[in-house]
């Protein structure tokens, strides 16, 4: 193959971008000041933005930015400042749903247009149309099995991205107005309350029925890693993580997992094994639990939760590389979690694959011995015969 499929991550702050980029993401997503759909995201001003496209440029990657909003009346008169705005910071596209964004945008600006999968494309036939209109890339509904996604690319000659891993609605993305309607908070407009995740009474006429635990229809999470492969050999061009709210140890480990499984494919050294430790990793970081939802052709019960269920967060992220003393072998950690001395632990970064180490001796910064770290961003040193780099992270090690 002559091209590597890109692998896009989300970015709700410089932060997150930067860490995104760090651990091998090709592209990120973010918002921008207007127009987007995550209103409780910390969103970039412009003046981050321009920081964020430096960054990224001087890696030679790429950033994209939402401009997915459904459009108001109210809303009309700001857009032409803002796609000039994003035009001069030297986007690489904006991400776009609204019909009428992607037609100004088109005759106004010589920014590259992806289509939102907010836009629910399912067909080929849509795709050819939003390719007539203007757009170079299509981001497909995350409900397109995998027959849904060879048609498509069977009939139209564009570039197709799709979902890879993270959160799913109940509904088809980009389609729900329980938010609104139960919270006065639209979902096409960014305000999202996720009504989907609440737990429900259930009434038959007009009687209340109590099972074991209460009703919800909250879906599971998406991850593709065992699909991988697949989806590579298909042709789609852009692999996306969902998450811009995310941690920077979330992006960073789902993003470094999804890298080393893409790389080892193309250099032709990806086993089973790999594939199932990556998908334990990608297990661990998260609170819900995942399946491929609509890939293959299949949602049934498997899919959603209906009896309740438990969010917990994570916490095996212990801390952040800060230094490390080649001649001493001793690391210096910020902490961000719980940990004590005989506690096995996992160090991963860019740089290398996943170090595993049992802690046998930590100091802290005027060197006295330490049994347990436990205060908040406390700075200390831990023994580490193996290199490591600035931005390693590390975590409890709780897989076989």
């Amino acid at each position: 193959m002559d091209r590597k499929v890109e692998l896009l991550a989300p970015a709700g702050s410089l932060e997150s971008l930067k860490w995104a980029i760090m651990y091998g993401a090709d592209a990120v997503y973010v918002g921008g000041p207007g127009f987007g759909l995550r209103a409780n995201a910390t969103n970039f001003t412009i003046e981050e933005l321009k920081e964020g496209v430096e960054f990224v440029h001087q890696y030679h990657k790429k950033i994209y930015v939402t401009v997915n909003i459904v459009m108001h009346n109210e809303e009309i008169d700001a857009l032409d400042e803002y796609l000039k705005q994003l035009e001069a910071c030297q986007v690489d596209a904006i991400i776009v749903s609204d019909p009428a964004i992607i037609h100004y945008a088109k005759e106004h600006t010589s920014l590259e247009l992806h289509v939102s999968t907010q836009q629910s494309t399912l067909n080929y036939l849509g795709a050819k149309y939003l390719k007539q209109i203007g757009a170079s890339r299509v981001v497909l509904a995350r409900e397109a099995s995998k027959e849904d996604i060879k048609d498509i690319m069977n009939h139209v000659d564009i570039e197709i991205e799709t979902f890879i891993h993270g959160a799913m609605c109940a509904s088809f993305s980009g389609r729900c107005v329980l938010s609104n309607y139960l919270t006065a908070r639209d979902s096409n407009r960014g305000g999202c309350s996720q009504i989907c995740r609440w737990d429900f009474d259930l009434l038959e006429n007009d009687d209340l029925k109590r099972g074991e635990k209460p009703f919800t229809f909250c879906t599971k999470d998406l991850s593709m890693i065992t699909k991988i492969p697949e989806m590579i050999e298909m042709g789609i061009d852009s692999f996306k993580i969902e998450g811009r709210m995310r941690s920077i140890y979330y992006i960073a480990t789902v993003v470094s997992t999804y890298r080393n499984i893409i790389d080892a494919y193309y250099e032709q050294t990806l086993t089973e094994k790999m594939i199932n430790d990556a998908k334990k990793v990608l297990d661990a970081v998260a609170n819900r639990e995942s399946t491929v939802q609509f890939f293959d052709g299949y949602y049934g019960k498997d899919c959603q939760y209906y009896n309740g269920r438990m969010e917990l967060s994570n916490q095996d992220f212990l801390g952040i590389v800060l230094e490390y003393d080649s001649k001493l072998k001793k690391a210096k950690i910020e902490q961000r979690n719980y940990f004590k001395v005989n506690d096995t632990v996992e160090f991963f970064g860019p740089n290398h694959f996943v170090n595993i180490l049992k802690i046998k001796h930590i100091y802290d910064e005027e060197g006295n011995p330490l049994e347990i770290v436990n205060h908040p961003r406390q700075i200390v040193w831990i023994d580490v015969e193996t290199t490591l780099h600035v931005n390693d992270l590390m975590r409890m090690k709780k897989r076989d």
